[in-house]
């Protein structure tokens, strides 16, 4: 159970991955091997995943990012199944989210600067099991980014 220095430390931790246990230490108000402790326990524990640089999408090679809405046939069991297993094998798919509303799937699908969209969609995204439609927008820019 993490109480609420630690969730303090997550959430800067998320803000920062880079930041020091010296300052971790001063914005919690907890000594530097406190702070040491606890960041070592909340890794133990997998609720810190590990650490990255975080990349422009330009940086990486994506200078494009298309959000997909995907609606299937149908709601069965072995349908959500098939899809999800080749969204996970699929490379261009980024991220994929169930969802509620209209669509049962949204998609984030960055497009590398030497790869089109056209391919992605013809290649990838139409043959994924049980679709039945897919809507594509183009973001224009991110306004506010995950941590």
């Amino acid at each position: 159970m993490i109480d609420h220095l630690d969730r303090r430390i997550l959430d800067l931790l998320a803000r920062d991955s880079d930041v020091t246990v010296a300052r971790l230490a001063e914005r919690v108000a907890l000594s530097p091997s406190a702070v040491h402790r606890r960041v070592k326990a909340l890794e133990t524990a997998g609720l810190i995943a590990g650490y990255r640089a975080r990349l422009s999408p330009e940086a990486r090679g994506f200078p494009t990012t298309v959000f997909v809405a995907v609606t299937l046939r149908d709601q069965a069991h072995e349908t959500l199944s098939q899809f999800e297993e080749s969204a996970r094998r699929a490379a261009e798919i980024e991220e994929a989210h169930l969802m509620s509303g209209e669509s049962d799937y949204l998609l984030k699908v960055p497009v590398r600067a030497d790869d089109s969209f056209e391919r992605i969609h013809r290649e990838v995204l139409a043959k994924l099991p049980g679709v039945q439609r897919l809507v594509s927008q183009f973001s224009i820019r991110a306004v506010v980014e995950a941590p």
